[in-house]
């Protein structure tokens, strides 16, 4: 008999795989014997109480062959298929080739950063000696900023695509199978190179290719009813179907659209601070305990509240990780965070940024569809000028910020190419820093010790969504104004996040195939 039960466990009884067998034998009420196998379809835990609990939804085999649930994916050998280029490899670039492959249609990626091998030298450079890149830091590379950015694998937004099938293309390139079955799934930036390597290996086995060091630099809408574009400057292109997903860094190809006239929009973004504690404080606080126990994974947090009817809310939580530098050019300071996959380090950092709309961005109107951009442009040169013109972080204690009050000392702090005490309210603009200020007060009694001397806030998280969106067709996704190309995920403002980045590049490839169906040959 196979069923899926419900299990309500304490933390000792699923500490091993015996303990939660016997568990799922007593809850069927049978001797442990007759449970030949079982597999976690789900796990969660609740830690509102002092008694923490895990939740397992799991389907045991009873008296019958235990048959765990195979992945399964068909690639196809496309060597000689019908060409789709796709600009940008980060999760959206990624997963579209991978399921245009499966799809019968063969994939050419450009992707203006470096194979992931010899992008770690360019991050060294930042960390170590604070130069960087334009092309290859820890936005532009083989990955995109997915390869660093954590490798946590939930969204809301389960409608856009399927979230299994993401989560089993990471496990078939290496990743750990409870990813599968965790309530929130997380690989850690030390595991993703890895596996952002065994993807490219994947489409490239199957006749895909992937050209690195390739940055787009021009689109021609109209060559014989085609497209072309041109990579480097020199090598022009011709193709019927581009697949633009380009990340939301790349402020040279919003610029380069709209001076060639090509329709794109400004968009609301948010942007603040990375708040940095020491991870016992969250755990003391979300636990509830002195001291964590070894069975509780390092705790986390999510954040929201309403100020003068703007959001201000937590972004991208990371427990047992560090803050790292985000910037894309010189002259501007740009900070975002991540966790290795054991979460172990000493920091909990988190994203706290307050939502940007159109009245903040008011005095920009005449950059058009590059007002948000330009505002977002502002703030993080303001932080490069508050650090000494340097990429070390304008930063303050969150006590001292309420205060208004320079940090004279500052807690230790995760940030490798080093902090400069500086006053947050007179670095960044009077609308974002007013509204963290009663924010951290509600959250303050939400979580204790938030606001304590230990905590600090380092500016600026500033990338959390594109300033821009490529705005295309709700029912084919081409671009509202020329078809064959198609605005993707995060760069053209229709994702936030790994997952919906890579749901977002799948329904493109699928639009993009659902076309050549009709009434055409997928084979040359």
């Amino acid at each position: 008999m196979i069923q899926e039960i419900e299990l309500f466990l304490t933390p000792d009884q699923c500490s091993d795989n015996l303990l939660l067998k016997r568990s799922i034998a007593r809850h069927l009420g049978v001797n442990i014997d007759h449970i030949t196998g079982f597999e976690i379809l789900k796990k969660s835990i609740d830690a509102r109480s002092r008694n923490i609990k895990f939740r397992f939804l799991v389907k045991a085999f009873t008296d019958e062959a235990f048959q765990p649930t195979q992945i399964q994916i068909e690639f196809q050998n496309v060597s000689n298929a019908k060409e789709v280029h796709i600009i940008g490899f980060g999760p959206a670039g990624i997963f579209a080739a991978l399921k245009l492959i499966t799809l019968g249609l063969k994939p050419i990626i450009f992707e203006r950063g470096k194979d992931v091998k010899t992008r770690r030298r360019d991050l060294a450079e930042i960390n170590r000696n604070l130069k960087i890149n334009p092309d290859s830091n820890y936005c532009f590379g083989e990955g995109g900023a997915g390869t660093y950015s954590d490798g946590k694998l939930y969204t809301r937004s389960n409608k856009r695509g399927n979230l299994q099938e993401i989560l089993s293309l990471f496990v078939y390139h290496g990743a750990s199978p409870n990813i599968l079955y965790e309530a929130h799934p997380h690989i850690g930036t030390n595991k993703l190179p890895q596996i952002v390597t065994s993807m490219r290996k994947t489409i490239e086995s199957c006749g895909g290719e992937v050209h690195f060091n390739s940055r787009l630099t021009d689109v021609v809408t109209s060559f014989d009813k085609l497209l072309s574009f041109t990579i480097n400057n020199d090598t022009k292109i011709i193709a019927n179907h581009v697949i633009l997903a380009t990340g939301h860094s790349a402020r040279d190809i919003f610029e380069m659209l709209h001076r060639k006239k090509i329709f794109i929009e400004a968009k609301p973004l948010a942007i603040g601070v990375r708040v940095e504690h020491p991870q016992h404080i969250i755990d003391e606080a979300q636990y509830k305990c002195s001291i964590r126990p070894d069975y509780l994974p390092p705790a986390s947090y999510s954040l929201v509240t309403q100020v003068e009817q703007t959001g201000v809310f937590s972004f991208c939580m990371c427990p047992g990780g560090i803050i790292a530098p985000a910037a894309t050019n010189t002259g501007e300071v740009v900070v975002n965070g991540w966790s290795p996959s054991k979460r172990n380090g000493q920091f909990a950092n988190s994203g706290l940024v307050v939502s940007i709309n159109e009245k903040d961005y008011l005095k920009y109107t005449k950059q058009g569809p590059l007002a948000s951009l330009q505002y977002q442009k502002e703030v993080e040169q303001h932080c490069f000028h508050a650090a000494g013109d340097s990429i070390k972080a304008p930063a303050q204690r969150i006590s001292d910020f309420l205060n208004n009050k320079f940090s004279n000392t500052l807690p230790e702090c995760s940030y490798l190419p080093g902090l400069t005490s500086a006053n947050i309210n007179q670095v960044m603009p009077l609308e974002i820093t007013s509204k963290l200020k009663i924010a951290l007060k509600d959250f303050s009694n939400k979580i204790k010790g938030y606001n304590s001397m230990d905590a600090i806030m380092v500016a600026t998280e500033s990338r959390t969504s594109s300033p821009v969106r490529i705005t295309r067709d709700d029912l084919t996704l081409e671009h509202v104004q020329i078809k064959g190309i198609y605005p993707c995920a995060e760069g053209a403002g229709y994702a936030g996040g790994i997952v919906s980045a890579a749901m977002d590049g799948q329904r493109v490839a699928e639009a993009i195939a659902l076309k050549n169906h009709q009434g055409k040959t997928i084979m040359k």
